[in-house]
């Protein structure tokens, strides 16, 4: 039903298969892609600005950090493993809603964070509204360019609706929040499926390298990170998922605020369908996320592919078509 609506021009209200509900072929997607100028596109690209930068801070911060966690726990002198392990994981736990108010209430103008910014001369307010990315505020507080005033080749070119200049901007400070957020609640279930394959590693292989003179460094890269392969896929494949959907930390904390630096395209199909009534157009949204996601985790998957497993099958098919080919002259 998605589908047909993303078709459509659908209000919202009565059933999308009404003979009424105007079919406009692909002009949703086209508004999307490939309209110059528009509103929804410039809103489009940049929401899908945004979370490229979410995702790419995300997903490897979170890896890193959950791999750190799991390889913490899996030391044998390690005592208490059972508090630590619940530690790690308790803010995976805990409402995503509620740790979002908790963070809304820290960075507010009034609160710790701002509180403590202003004790060292920094004006925390107006730091954390400034919808500019990071690495304009950090070029233009350096003096390397003037955020305002950007160079004309990055200026007047770009690529689907929004300028290099604007693409290179990085994450802005309220999406960093975010993302600082979304890293310590999913670090912990991560860290779990990480520490699950760290037990599963036989200890025999650990002490056979090392007897063989591999030290720390040298048993994690030629050991553990291969036997981790698989674990370090479906965590990557999850973190990527969950990262282009994000919506609930941007719906509670933010609203896609300030200027639109923390807009995504989960939260801008919502509010198209639910405050613009528009969901022919928020349908076909949350259908190009999903090719995108699509695409990312097939890469991804390709990348990840076990090159000796996929030779070994194909040597063994050549063999087996070498075997029938005697075999058959044999026959003759």
């Amino acid at each position: 039903m998605a589908l047909w609506v993303s078709f459509t021009d659908w209000n919202g209200r009565g059933s999308p298969f009404a003979p009424g509900i105007g079919f406009v072929g692909a002009d949703n997607y086209r508004e999307l892609v490939g309209e110059q100028g528009g509103l929804t596109r410039s809103d489009f690209m940049t929401s899908l600005r945004n979370n490229f930068f979410y995702v790419l801070l995300v997903v490897p911060l979170q890896t890193a950090f959950a791999l750190f966690l799991a390889l913490v726990l899996n030391q044998r002198m390690l005592r208490a493993v059972g508090f630590f392990r619940t530690a790690f994981y308790f803010p995976s736990v805990v409402s995503s809603v509620a740790i979002s108010l908790v963070f809304l209430f820290l960075f507010s103008g009034g609160g710790v964070i701002n509180s403590m910014l202003d004790a060292i001369g920094v004006d925390g307010p107006t730091w954390f509204n400034d919808s500019r990315g990071l690495l304009h505020l950090v070029g233009d507080g350096l003096g390397l360019w003037n955020a305002s005033d950007p160079p004309g080749a990055l200026a007047d070119n770009g690529v689907l609706g929004l300028t290099w200049w604007q693409w290179l901007a990085g994450p802005s400070v309220a999406l960093s929040v975010i993302i600082m957020l979304v890293i310590w609640t999913t670090a912990g279930t991560f860290m779990l499926m990480f520490l699950a394959a760290l037990q599963d590693l036989p200890l025999e292989v650990e002490e056979a390298a090392r007897i063989d003179g591999a030290g720390s460094w040298g048993v994690f890269r030629n050991v553990t990170l291969p036997h981790l392969k698989p674990t370090m896929l479906l965590v990557t494949t999850l973190g990527l998922i969950g990262t282009w959907q994000v919506f609930d930390q941007v719906y509670v904390m933010t609203q896609g605020g300030p200027g639109k630096s923390t807009l995504t395209p989960a939260y801008l199909s919502y509010s198209y369908a639910f405050d613009n009534q528009k969901w022919g157009i928020a349908a076909a949204m949350a259908f190009v996320l999903f090719l995108i996601i699509f695409a990312m985790t097939s890469l991804q998957r390709f990348l990840f592919r076990d090159k000796d497993a996929i030779a070994t099958k194909r040597a063994e098919k050549r063999s087996k078509r070498d075997r029938a080919r005697v075999t058959a002259g044999g026959a003759a």
